[in-house]
């Protein structure tokens, strides 16, 4: 099969495009022949060595895929050929990655894909979904009637985190440019600040969730309510400022995670939510970039350039 790999850790002049041995699945597993990948910001994590994750070599990278069930082992229960499915956790913990004509997927990591859903919408949504989903119900304990604060409500998660907030029954305060306020509040935002202007103002929200990776704690938690959360994500290279007093005098909590950290439990939860608001169309990417899985390293520049912008990648493995 051709595949976008590497042998080393490194800048994306690392991946190679080429043929390798096509993958054979386990008991547990299905052969899944890829329609759609994309690329995430962990994906240039795990390549440049910033997170640190057991990888054999060759390495075929990326983590999300949306295929077709092509061969399903004899313990794969509920799969068969023929079936539409996506994943969101391959490419670390030892796994191959999904930027191939196809890949292995074990069955607890395997999603049906909603019917009239197409693949470049689910695989460009899923990540950040599922991210999401886990910084505001697993880790960030939303209740219906609380307030989130989502700091960089247009970007790929915080566009996710508007959406599943909303619909969870949270009020949604989002900070965005000027030029996004629209577009926070057509995903359901209640309100949307000027993030260079604002920041929270007064408001007192029950969970913040930071996408922009600045990580003000000494800031926000000043203005959280009582037992209010905040949850980290992003900012790899942060150093923020923890005020003592204001965490514990007001019971309140700071909570990081990576999705990469979480059990297969915990993303079937989420991918339960996904699916739901996939099928229901309250889901999709903003923009996308289509390219060949041959430009999977310019793929990678794109994404570290900033070239991107909101915009989410599709590879398409049968595109040359």
């Amino acid at each position: 099969m051709r595949a976008a790999h590497l042998h080393e850790l490194g800048t994306p002049d690392v991946i190679r495009y080429g043929e390798l041995d096509d993958p054979v699945p386990g008991p547990t597993d299905v052969l899944v022949e890829v329609v759609a990948t994309t690329v995430n910001p962990v994906d240039a994590f795990v390549r440049s060595g910033l997170f640190r994750t057991p990888l054999p070599m060759p390495f075929v990278v990326g983590r999300d895929l949306a295929g077709t069930v092509v061969a399903a082992g004899p313990g794969a229960a509920g799969f068969a050929p023929g079936d539409a499915v996506w994943c969101n956790s391959l490419g670390h913990a030892g796994r191959q990655g999904a930027a191939a004509q196809f890949a292995v997927v074990p069955i607890e990591r395997s999603y049906p894909l909603p019917p009239g859903v197409a693949p470049e919408t689910a695989v460009t949504v899923a990540h950040p979904a599922a991210t999401a989903y886990l910084a505001l119900f697993t880790h960030g304990r939303l209740r219906a009637g609380e307030t989130v604060a989502v700091a960089g409500g247009a970007g790929n998660v915080g566009a996710a985190l508007i959406v599943l907030a909303a619909e969870a029954g949270a009020r949604v305060v989002a900070t965005a440019s000027a030029a996004d306020a629209e577009y926070c509040r057509s995903l359901g935002a209640h309100e949307v600040l000027d993030y260079r202007e604002a920041g929270l103002g007064t408001r007192r929200p029950d969970l913040y969730v930071d996408t922009s990776g600045r990580n003000d704690l000494e800031t926000v938690l000043d203005r959280l309510a009582f037992r209010g959360r905040a949850v980290i994500l992003s900012g790899a290279t942060s150093r923020p400022v923890l005020p003592a007093a204001a965490l514990y005098m007001d019971d309140r909590t700071v909570t990081g995670f990576v999705i990469s950290h979480a059990t297969t439990a915990e993303l079937a939860k989420a991918a339960a939510a996904v699916n739901r608001l996939l099928a229901a169309g309250r889901l999709r990417p903003r923009a996308t970039v289509e390219l060949p899985l041959s430009a999977t390293a310019e793929a990678h520049r794109m994404l570290e350039r900033g070239d991107l912008r909101g915009r989410r990648v599709v590879l398409r493995p049968g595109v040359r």
